[in-house]
């Protein structure tokens, strides 16, 4: 594994990431690890996030549709 330094870090940063990993209850180096491994992340696919989302093997219940309204079509005077 890789190793890391950032330096020249504002104080205020520091301070707000040690306050998010307490929040998380994790060191600071865990909660930078986290940040870091989101943010470099692919992107989820759109086709996948909606299997996550709408598949019944993901979720508790099978999407139920409602079943589809028609109406007559219109006549117009001629």
């Amino acid at each position: 594994m890789a190793n890391l330094s950032v330096r020249n870090l504002d104080d205020e940063i520091v301070a707000n990431l040690r306050v998010r990993a307490a929040r998380h209850g994790v060191s600071m180096e865990e909660e930078i690890r986290h940040i870091l491994r989101d943010a470099a992340a692919t992107p989820e696919r759109l086709g996948d996030l909606a299997v996550r989302l709408f598949s019944p093997a993901y979720g508790e219940e099978e999407l139920v549709l409602p079943e589809r309204q028609t109406s007559d079509p219109v006549e117009f005077p001629e």
